[in-house]
């Protein structure tokens, strides 16, 4: 029961949904930082990007836990072990450096503004999100984890057209 709530079912890993849910709100928070500081909405999106950014960090908790909990059954040293550890460095530096943004926009939530250092700390949590994201991606398509691959009844064979 523990695994199942940790990793998810075969064939439907936990952890990837989760990540939408974080990737999303950092993201959004980002797009609201950087409207709000080229005067595009204000006061709302200096309120909206630290409500992303609370919101992701949340989130995070969670996608963190399922996560670390995959990582643990890679074997280590292995190519795969490599490209994971360097999605978790890359996704905890993206949560550390979000948690500066959102501490440092609080002060932007109430007054209405988006600070100077919840943009920057935000820019900079994207490059490593990004990173991290990308990284992640390599783990499922080039490294093959969690991913069960079964022949479907409507799959066809090849036609050799030749003949």
């Amino acid at each position: 029961m523990l695994g199942r709530l940790l990793h998810g079912s075969p064939g439907h890993p936990l952890h990837p949904p989760l990540t939408d849910a974080t990737i999303g709100m950092f993201v959004l928070a980002t797009g609201l930082a950087a409207a709000g500081a080229a005067g595009l909405v204000g006061e709302a999106a200096a309120k909206g990007a630290w409500l992303a950014l609370a919101g992701g960090l949340v989130v995070a908790a969670p996608t963190a836990v399922t996560g670390f909990a995959d990582w643990l059954t890679i074997e280590w040293g292995t190519p795969r072990w490599r490209t994971a550890t360097l999605h978790l460095t890359a996704m905890s530096t993206a949560v550390a450096l979000y948690g500066a943004a959102a501490w440092l926009q609080w002060r932007g939530y109430r007054d209405g503004t988006v600070t100077a250092g919840g943009l920057s700390f935000a820019l900079a949590g994207l490059v490593a999100l990004t990173a991290g994201g990308w990284l992640g991606g390599a783990i499922v398509f080039v490294h093959g984890m969690r991913v069960e691959a079964r022949a479907r009844p409507d799959d066809n064979p090849p036609r050799d057209d030749a003949a």
